[in-house]
């Protein structure tokens, strides 16, 4: 058992803080978003829940432009191009399947 404000905070990307916590067969990652922060269009075999905390994030996924506020969630399926800017500082809740062992 962890509390999750003893899981170390790792920057992954430019303005992307997260704390990941892996399963055998999923991961989720809790990440604080700085305003303004992109991650480039990409893709990966993992199948991703993006749930959205605080905040506004818009996404590009398959093509299609979302804005996502709080409360707001969608599933993202493998292999499915998608994108991200933080329009203003955003919490956001991901969980990948199977285990992100990149993130490790």
């Amino acid at each position: 058992m962890e509390h999750i404000d003893n899981l170390p905070t790792r920057e992954l990307r430019p303005g992307f803080f997260g704390k990941f916590i892996h399963g055998d067969k999923g991961s989720v990652t809790i990440w604080a978003i700085k305003k303004g922060s992109e991650l480039q269009t990409h893709s990966h075999e993992h199948e991703q829940i993006t749930y959205v905390m605080e905040g506004e994030l818009e996404m590009i996924i398959g093509g299609i432009t979302y804005l996502f506020t709080p409360g707001m969630t969608h599933v993202i399926h493998s292999q499915v191009p998608h994108s991200a800017i933080a329009r203003t500082d955003v919490r956001v809740i991901d969980f990948f399947s199977p285990a992100r062992d990149d993130y490790r």
